[in-house]
């Protein structure tokens, strides 16, 4: 990555470490002490949750074409703003209903600052060469978890939810909001008038629908381990402190495989980083299969570096194959399917476990080889020039 590149990395590197810390993995800290004192159930809580993941899918074309017109820099920066917003309600809740309302202007908030924004942004300033961009970010951002739960569990027991929430939301001001308004660059009057006039010609291809089915796939699996893994590893005979243990390790398996992504991998086309990502999860399930709890971390470390692989992907693969015309609409609709799989998949997999146990990785490992298989059913080196030869074809 070049100099000039580092600033805008490290700015989006430290933003998106704060959009996910304080949405997709604020739950997990703060879900049962809010669930409790407002008098209404977990399930309720994650309801809401879901629902805000199912927002920011459907709202992703509209804003990757936003990103694609405008630029990163004012979707991004009023990103922050709608975080803010949603965390002081979120804060500030006396009922599910006002819950309810908080979690909607979250989802509002991740459809329009999480990845799949930034990564838009990142390819309306760079272009073909915003692959190592990309992976700098995730970088950074790989991190969120590292310091989103500590730092969550301490407000939480330092100063209340109520409280941590307000400070997360001063963070978007305070911090969030400047890096974006100041670091991303604007778009010239030039580009953004020229990209204005012509509507962007998306057909929904064979590549497009194996794109799509890939990343949805994959990302079930993803968010089902998330909320299970724990629990899951516990079904094949792990002690607590042996589940917690692989817990801990999926984020720096995540970072170590992305530093991988950085170097070696990087030499290469994404779409072998991408197959790469969607069979360590099944040979992970092999061999925590074979060998027992005892093999927890094996698994969660195998797993974990799917995941650090598949986050670049979902950026740079598009990229690759598409280029950068219309790469954020292209990245909101490929996102889609992809987010509204990640809002159903912890239910979905919670009411499998109970029957299954253990058994259900041989579920999760068939999904996996189902993004897998479809990545195999795209051309070996696809590039611009397939994509546009398969569609006159």
């Amino acid at each position: 990555m070049s100099g000039r590149q580092l600033p805008v990395i490290f700015a989006l590197g430290t933003t998106q470490t704060l959009a996910w810390a304080s949405s997709y993995y604020l739950p997990a800290i703060l879900a049962d002490p809010i669930a409790r004192d407002l008098g209404i159930s977990s399930n309720w809580f994650f309801a809401a949750f879901s629902a805000a993941l199912v927002i920011s899918g459907l709202l992703g074309p509209r804003v990757g074409r936003q990103i694609d017109l405008i630029g990163g820099r004012p979707v991004l920066s009023g990103s922050n703003l709608i975080f803010a917003a949603g965390l002081a309600l979120l804060g500030a809740s006396t009922s599910g209903w006002m819950l309810g309302a908080a979690w909607f202007l979250l989802g509002i908030g991740m459809g329009t600052g999480l990845y799949d924004a930034a990564f838009g942004a990142l390819g309306r300033i760079y272009g073909n060469d915003a692959r190592r961009a990309i992976t700098g970010i995730t970088l950074i951002a790989g991190f969120a978890s590292t310091v989103g739960w500590p730092l969550s569990s301490f407000g939480l027991e330092a100063i209340g939810w109520r409280a941590t929430c307000y400070a997360w939301a001063v963070a978007h001001l305070l911090v969030g909001f400047p890096l974006n308004l100041l670091f991303l660059p604007r778009v010239t009057t030039a580009k953004r008038n020229e990209a204005s006039t012509v509507k962007p010609h998306m057909p929904i291809d064979r590549t497009m629908i194996l794109l799509s089915l890939a990343f949805a796939a994959a990302w079930t699996v993803t968010s089902a381990m998330a909320a299970h893994l724990p629990r899951i590893v516990e079904a094949f005979g792990a002690t607590p402190a042996q589940a917690v243990f692989a817990g801990m390790m999926i984020g720096p398996a995540q970072v170590a495989a992305r530093v991988l992504e950085a170097g070696t991998l990087g030499r290469f086309h994404p779409l072998f980083s991408t197959r790469l990502a969607c069979i360590t999860h099944p040979i992970g399930a092999c061999i925590i299969g074979i060998f027992g709890g005892g093999a927890a971390a094996a698994f969660a470390l195998l797993h974990g570096a799917g995941n650090g692989l598949l986050t670049i992907a979902r950026g740079t693969l598009p990229l690759e194959i598409f280029g950068p015309e219309n790469y954020g609409y292209r990245l909101g609709l490929l996102g889609a399917p992809s987010r509204v799989c990640q809002a159903l998949a912890p239910l979905g997999f919670s009411l499998l476990i109970d029957p299954l146990g253990g058994a259900v990785l041989i579920v999760s490992s068939l999904l996996s080889l189902v993004a897998f298989g479809a990545l195999l059913l795209l051309p070996r080196h696809a590039t611009k020039d397939t994509v546009a030869e398969e569609a006159k074809s």
